[in-house]
C-alpha cells in the first residue's frame, strides 16, 4: 500500500473543533505501531480521523478491524470518498456522546490525534467505559501528555495523572514538533499509550475518590490537611501533612477510605 498525505481537495481545519491535521507519515506510522494488542481486542476506534492520515496505516492491519468516529461532516465526506471500504464503519458523531454498545459487542481500543481543546473530556469519557477499553494510543498537547504519564513527586503530576493511573499503566512514547501538522499548533505534542491494569474496582467509593483527588489538586500548594477541608472531616493521618503531588494512587485511596469511614460513622 502506498501511504500518502491528504490530496489537494483537503478538508479545511476548523478552529472551533481544535483541528490540526497530522501530515508527517513517519509519526503516523509510529502512533499506529504503538498499539500492542493489550487486552485481546479485535476492534479499534479512531477518534477524529480528519483526512485519514492515521487511518491509512490502521486499515491494512489484520489483527483488528478499524472503525472511526468523526464529528466534522466535511471530514466524513472526505473519508467516504477516499476510503470507500471504510464507509460502513464511519460513525458520524461525537465521541463524548458515544454509546459503545450501539457499535461494539466486546472490548475495543482507542487511537487518535485528539483535539487538544477536548482531550481531557475524552479521557473522562473513556474512564466511564474503561472496562470496554483495554488500550488507548493518542497524541495530544505535550504538556498534557507528560502530566498524564508523570509519576508522583513532580509538578507535572495532577488530577488526570491520578485518575488515569488508577486504572491504566501509562507510557510516554514520542514528542512531536508543530511542523508535523497542518496548520501547525502553537505547542509541542506528545504521544502516550495507556494499557488497562488489573484493578477491577477501587477499594473505596469511586465518586468520593474522584472528589478527593480533584479537591486536593485544586489547592495543590497547600498541605492536604488544609486542601481537603471541603471534603469534610478526615481523621489525622501522616498523609495529610503532604501536598497532592506527593501522593500515589494508593495514598489517595487511603485518604478516601478515611473520609468514607468518617462520613459513614456520622
Amino acid at each position: 500500500m502506498n501511504y500518502k498525505k491528504p490530496d489537494d481537495s483537503k478538508v479545511r481545519a476548523k478552529k472551533h473543533l481544535g483541528q490540526h491535521f497530522l501530515k508527517d507519515l513517519n509519526i503516523a506510522q509510529r502512533i499506529v505501531d504503538g498499539l500492542s494488542g493489550h487486552g485481546g481486542y479485535d476492534r479499534v476506534l479512531e477518534i477524529g480521523p480528519g483526512m485519514g492520515v492515521l487511518t491509512q496505516f490502521l486499515l491494512p492491519k489484520n489483527s483488528f478491524t478499524t472503525h472511526v468516529i468523526e464529528i466534522d461532516t466535511e471530514s466524513v465526506a472526505y473519508l467516504e470518498k477516499h476510503y470507500p471500504d471504510l464507509s460502513p464503519r464511519i460513525i458520524a458523531g461525537d465521541f463524548l456522546k458515544f454509546n459503545p454498545g450501539d457499535y461494539f459487542s466486546d472490548k475495543f481500543a482507542i487511537i487518535g490525534n485528539f483535539p487538544y481543546n477536548i482531550s481531557s473530556q475524552i479521557f473522562f469519557r473513556a474512564l466511564e467505559i474503561r472496562d470496554r477499553i483495554p488500550e488507548i494510543v493518542c497524541m495530544l498537547q505535550k504538556e498534557v501528555a507528560q502530566r498524564i504519564a508523570s509519576p508522583p513527586g513532580n509538578k507535572d503530576y495532577g488530577i488526570l495523572s491520578v485518575l488515569l493511573q488508577a486504572f491504566y499503566d501509562i507510557d510516554y512514547l514520542v514528542s512531536v514538533p508543530p511542523g508535523a501538522f497542518d496548520p501547525p499548533p502553537k505547542v509541542q505534542s506528545g504521544v502516550i499509550r495507556l494499557r488497562r491494569n488489573a484493578v477491577a474496582a477501587l477499594e473505596c467509593d469511586e465518586k468520593l475518590f474522584f472528589r478527593v483527588v480533584k479537591t486536593a489538586f485544586n489547592q495543590r500548594r497547600k498541605t492536604l490537611r488544609n486542601a481537603l477541608k471541603p471534603v469534610g472531616e478526615i481523621p489525622d493521618h501522616p498523609l495529610l501533612n503532604k501536598r497532592a503531588e506527593q501522593l500515589s494512587v494508593q495514598d489517595f485511596v487511603t485518604l478516601t477510605l478515611l473520609a468514607q469511614n468518617t462520613q459513614a460513622a456520622n
